[in-house]
């Protein structure tokens, strides 16, 4: 028997045994008396299933608060009263929802859907057979059980073939509804979201394009057009105009540096660059001398007159992005338009690689269309002109433009985020988008920071996970809500963060922890779908399906291609044993590289298979799972070889762990790991052991450092790490690896060779001792 007070009133709950001859549908369980000021308790009759989950919704949050806040009351409550109230709720819920009581209606209508004798009978048909989501073809190879006859799909739309063509669907079908928007700030204060519609932006091009003429760009695919920029606007219209009259759009990496930049430059013989601001314009006058080609550059803010005198001393025409449209505007001549055709370059996508000079990926219209592909895959989530998406990844990147792309195709609208990751929440809160494209890190911090408070509390940490290993069984009948009891319990705050009408969320470009990926479709109720590839196959060539819950994998093949594995011997992979190097064919495969034939040849063998130098698995299910990687790969003294970033993406799972550089060498044994720990986990944890500091105080610490290394050795002995895998010590860093500090790629890769020389002295410090 518990007593509750709350709202004035005095609730005295008993949790019974149900009687098994329930033969209505009241509910009758829950034995609930209230009053206000008498001080006797009069009962009331049985509740409806209905007022049985509202009374407990009610129930719970008067629980929680009145335990876990942080109120006189409350913080005087011993350990075993919160605990005692938890396990009395979390099993009298449990019992009753396992006994049938609604925990809230389900989002859309639901069905039973049958494959392999299994049913599902959540609100989500299974696009294929969960049991068996690729097909085998004779050479080996496997495709998508979607497909109906497995010939690959080019394209969605037939009126939608290259990018050109693409925009200009939307426009129709969204009867020239909103297409960008960006918070503009009012005079009342307000920083509401302010649209163009796709016509206006449409016309914003064409002047654009024009303009380009103006300058002496000449036409056709020959041409290369440069954009240094954060997302934002003019980034989408100057890629339009860029395909007005074929020309092709090569990104400059905001983070790249400047001997990328000036290579790419040179390489790509670029005489236009759209820069966002006078600092990155600045950044590429201070290389003209090395960039002959370069002869204008066109900034998206006012020009200080600093940037007006270097440019003109150096020869460079230096205008406004205004001016540029007007240039167009006022033109005397408007050239009719000189559409690409879906074999014509789009865009020259350059990867800084790990090593080395940066290599430009060339793709075509045909490519990014196909890879668009993918989103045939969703029939519950699919995207619509009704739909909204927040743009923050870098749109250098090809996971950004793909989607974008996608959505201008249907006719759905796109806002983007102010360019300062500080205020990212702010600008989705506000935008409230459907469609959200996001990457592992930012899910990682979202699950830190919602398991650092939940810890805080039992009675919150059991209710919590209670409530994920509901949903994950409702999850696993493909059932997918956002509006049912734990929903509006547990995770209602989560889901307005992101402004609580997410549809669907797309995470890639790196690994996902299953637990993560768990608590993410749990907690946001709606499709979450994790997708693998590499810009040299545009973005994608696997993703998963909707309603699928199974974690640890990367979905099943998407239509526009079909993946082999191949055996790696070195590695003891063999494709007999459903393992190898992920090779890729089909419509989303690159051009090759720009001017640079032989490392072509090197990445796609004759017959047309893109080697990805990642390793993959094919599970029972018929999807892909990525184990290991190719490259990077060295042999220890006693002839093990070994995968660091295989092992690093383990031991992120520890708590403790931001990042890790795993490290060993030839002449060696073992292997040791330069580790930047997780602040937000690691300074309270140490806290309640004693041992107080800031993150680099408790980095020079040996008791911190033994607890970091005996998380990381019990995490990847769960994995099934073997014990040469496993480091012997490690070196705490508190400063992060970044693209700033060049120790990360633009898409946030780790520069090993950097990173073995920034730790030089930490790493032969570290072997010494071992030694």
């Amino acid at each position: 028997m518990m007593y509750l007070v709350s709202n004035n009133e005095i609730y005295k709950v008993i949790i019974l045994m149900p009687s098994e001859d329930r033969q209505t549908e009241s509910f009758s369980p829950l034995d609930l008396y209230s009053h206000s000021s008498s001080p006797s308790l009069s009962p009331r009759s049985p509740f409806t299933h209905s007022e049985a989950s509202r009374i407990l919704t009610q129930l719970i949050r008067s629980i929680v608060d009145f335990i876990s806040a942080p109120t006189a009351n409350s913080s005087s409550l011993p350990p075993y009263v919160q605990i005692g109230a938890a396990a009395a709720v979390t099993m009298g819920l449990g019992y009753y929802l396992s006994k049938g009581v609604s925990s809230g209606s389900s989002s859309g209508s639901s069905g039973a859907y049958t494959f392999s004798g299994v049913t599902y009978s959540g609100n989500v048909k299974p696009l294929v057979d969960p049991m068996n989501q690729s097909r085998v073809l004779p050479d080996g190879s496997r495709v998508s059980a979607y497909l109906k006859d497995d010939k690959l799909q080019a394209f969605l739309f037939e009126d939608a073939r290259t990018l050109y063509q693409g925009v200009r669907r939307g426009a129709r079908l969204s009867n020239n509804g909103p297409m960008l928007g960006r918070r503009v700030k009012q005079t009342d204060g307000s920083i509401p979201y302010v649209w163009e519609t796709y016509n206006h932006i449409l016309e914003r091009a064409d002047n654009v394009s024009v303009a380009f003429r103006e300058l002496g760009i000449p036409t056709g695919n020959e041409e290369n057009i440069g954009i240094y920029s954060k997302n934002r606007p003019e980034w989408i219209v100057t890629e339009f105009a860029t395909y007005n009259y074929s020309n092709v759009i090569v990104p400059i990496y905001e983070t790249l540096g400047s001997e990328a930049s000036v290579f790419i430059l040179n390489q790509a013989e670029i005489k236009i660059v759209v820069c966002d601001d006078n600092a990155k314009a600045t950044g590429l006058l201070k290389f003209k001398e090395q960039c002959p080609s370069l002869k204008t550059l066109v900034v998206m803010e006012p020009i200080t007159d600093e940037l007006q005198t270097s440019a003109t001393a150096l020869g460079v025409k230096v205008l406004t992005f205004e001016d540029l449209e007007k240039l167009g505007k006022n033109a005397k001549t408007r050239p009719a338009h000189i559409p690409p055709t879906p074999e014509d370059l789009a865009t020259i996508c350059y990867t800084s690689g790990t090593t080395g000079t940066p290599k430009g990926v060339m793709l075509t219209h045909a490519n990014v269309i196909a890879d668009g592909v993918c989103m045939d895959f969703f029939k519950h989530s699919g995207i619509a002109s009704t739909d909204s998406m927040i743009s923050f990844l870098p749109l250098a990147h090809m996971l950004e433009r793909v989607i974008e792309s996608v959505c201008f195709c249907v006719g759905a609208k796109v806002g983007f985020y102010r360019g300062d990751i500080r205020v990212l929440a702010e600008d989705i809160k506000e935008l409230r988008p459907t469609v959200v494209p996001v990457v592992p890190r930012v899910l990682n911090r979202l699950y830190d920071k919602v398991m650092s408070e939940v810890n805080k509390s039992t009675l919150k940490k059991l209710l919590f996970d209670f409530a994920i290993s509901y949903k994950a069984r409702d999850m696993a009948n493909f059932n997918i809500r956002n509006d049912g009891f734990f929903d509006n319990i547990v995770f209602k705050k989560i889901r307005e963060g992101f402004g609580g009408r997410v549809r669907l969320m797309i995470t890639g470009s790196a690994p996902l922890s299953t637990n993560v990926l768990t608590f993410v479709r749990a907690a946001m109720g709606c499709v979450v779908v994790e997708g693998y590839g590499q810009t040299e196959c545009v973005a994608a060539c696997t993703v998963s399906m909707e309603g699928d819950s199974l974690a640890g994998h990367v979905g099943m093949v998407i239509p526009s291609c079909q993946i082999k594995l191949v055996d790696v011997p070195e590695l003891n992979y063999y494709a007999k044993d459903q393992a190898g190097e992920v090779c890729v064919k089909g419509h989303i495969i690159f051009k090759g590289y720009y001017k640079n034939e032989q490392q072509t040849k090197e990445t796609i063998d004759s017959e047309g298979w893109l080697h990805t130098g990642d390793i993959g698995r094919w599970t029972p299910e018929g999807t892909l799972k990525i184990v290991d990687r190719k490259k990077h790969i060295f042999k220890l003294s006693q002839g093990e070889y070994v995968a660091p970033e295989k092992i690093e993406n383990i031991y992120v799972r520890s708590k403790y762990v931001a990042q890790s550089f795993v490290h060993g060498e030839s002449l060696k044994t073992c292997l040791i790991a330069v580790v930047v720990p997780d602040a937000e986990v690691l300074v309270p944890a140490m806290a309640d052991q004693g041992i107080k500091g800031s993150l680099e105080e408790l980095c020079k610490n040996e008791t911190v450092k033994k607890a970091v290394l005996d998380d990381m050795v019990a995490v990847g002995k769960k994995a099934g790490l073997f014990s040469f895998e496993q480091v012997r010590d490690i070196y705490l860093s508190a400063e992060q690896f970044s693209v700033e500090n060049d120790l990360l790629t633009p898409t946030l890769k780790s520069k090993r060779p950097k990173l073995k020389a920034h730790y030089a002295k930490e790493l032969e410090r570290m072997y010494s001792k071992l030694s």
